[in-house]
């Protein structure tokens, strides 16, 4: 693996030996891509709190269920005593680096490898519901009646203390914090930690739980969200098509294994992918809106590709951040034409977020793993609802329906509030 102008052969190689998510579209990595690219969609009607008020009244909800079933039912994640000391948001990240660790397959027998796993789980946002209802108490009089846990359950670093506690994890206890950027900058992150020799395995990801109240009505006063879809919630989210107006919000967590290569290879680990590059960046330009072109997003994925050894040439598939939001879609299109010049023809790009929703901080994560997926079953998944696209490319962008075709290496996109960028390009393992 190499970055910042490291010769890839020159440094620790980082790969994906686990993997593990919960998203609208249900729970584990297997059910989840099946209903991807079966072109199936997590997104509803809210059905968690009354929306009388809201103009968004979908979004993209994690089901309920058993595990078997593909559906998320706590008791199977988190004991009973504990459940009450997490937000939500933790109990998800609990779920999915449950999965990945045990996907892994990874037990650190002594002091020395547990000193040497760590831990980085990031949120955009953390423990919203819980900071509403905590203030809800104190305004109605009830501050001494507020929970000893109230701060450790939102905090957003306490989604890696948890998981570190749980499992014994004694390397690197850090958190990303990058809004919509989170889940790359965590995986990103944790890769270099790797790398740079201070850990040899990291559990990375990131996890979010906005779909309340007071999160849907805060993107809908910055008319964010999409509202001419609740109808038809499976249509609400259409990235670069015509009709799109806004985004719709989804929960969730995605949590993947980064093991340095020959310590996978030592103990035979199952390797999905190798993190071959990883780029970063900020617009310096709005809060919320990208620059004319996304000069940001086009220096995050040109960083990507100089970290890894890589041209435009050598990726086949990228996960875009496709958010379906009238201006965000396009200008990313054009900044992946420019950069990918008469590579493009070749490119199939799509965006997961029309089948889950926007997940936020963990956004990022799940479609690493989608990314990853792709990589490992030759299959580009679909971009739904693109019925019309607001404006043509050279680009497939996958419409409606999954694809295969060869895809030896694939680079993910996530874009945030305040101008920060990051892409990540996974490879096929050698």
């Amino acid at each position: 693996m190499a970055y910042a102008g490291m010769a890839h052969s020159g440094g620790r190689r980082v790969v994906v030996t686990g993997m593990g998510i919960v998203c609208p579209l249900g729970v584990g990595v297997q059910p989840v891509w099946s209903r991807l690219t079966e072109s199936r969609s997590g997104i509803g009607a809210i059905q968690s709190f009354d929306t009388k008020d809201l103009p968004c009244k979908v979004a993209g909800q994690v089901p309920a269920g058993s595990r078997a079933d593909g559906g998320f039912d706590l008791g199977e994640w988190v004991p009973t005593k504990d459940q009450k000391k997490m937000d939500r948001f933790i109990h998800l990240a609990m779920a999915a680096a449950a999965q990945a660790v045990e996907d892994s397959g990874w037990e650190p027998e002594d002091e020395a490898a547990r000193c040497a796993t760590g831990v980085m789980i990031g949120s955009g946002i953390g423990g919203l519901q819980t900071i509403y209802e905590a203030s809800v108490q104190v305004h109605e009089g009830r501050a001494r009646r507020l929970s000893p846990f109230f701060i450790p359950s939102a905090l957003i670093n306490l989604a890696s203390g948890h998981i570190s506690i749980r499992y014994g994890f004694k390397g690197p206890n850090h958190s990303a914090v990058t809004a919509c950027a989170t889940g790359v900058h965590a995986i990103g992150d944790a890769a270099r930690l790797i790398m740079f020799g201070d850990a040899d395995v990291m559990v990375a990801g990131g996890a979010e739980a906005t779909v309340c109240e007071l999160g849907i009505a805060g993107f809908c006063a910055s008319r964010a969200l999409s509202t001419g879809f609740n109808d038809q919630p499976a249509r609400a989210s259409r990235p670069w098509d015509r009709d799109r107006d806004g985004f719709v919000m989804g929960e969730g967590a995605g949590v993947l294994v980064l093991e340095e290569y020959e310590h996978a290879r030592r103990r035979g680990a199952t390797i999905y992918a190798e993190v071959r590059g990883y780029g970063l960046s900020g617009d310096a330009h709005h809060i919320t809106a990208p620059a004319e072109g996304h000069d940001g997003a086009f220096r995050a994925m040109t960083a990507a590709l100089r970290s890894g050894g890589l041209t435009p040439a050598d990726i086949q598939y990228v996960n875009a951040h496709g958010t379906s939001t009238p201006t965000g879609d396009d200008l990313e299109l054009e900044a992946v034409e420019r950069l990918f010049g008469d590579s493009a023809r070749g490119l199939a790009m799509s965006s997961t977020k029309s089948a889950t929703g926007h997940l936020l901080g963990a956004a990022g994560a799940i479609e690493a793993i989608f990314s990853i997926m792709a990589i490992r079953d030759d299959i580009a998944p679909p971009t739904l609802n693109l019925d019309a696209p607001s404006r043509e490319s050279v680009i497939d962008r996958v419409a409606h329906h999954a694809q295969r075709r060869r895809i030896t290496a694939a680079l993910s996109n996530s874009f945030g509030f305040g101008g920060t960028n990051a892409s990540v390009i996974f490879h096929e393992a050698a």
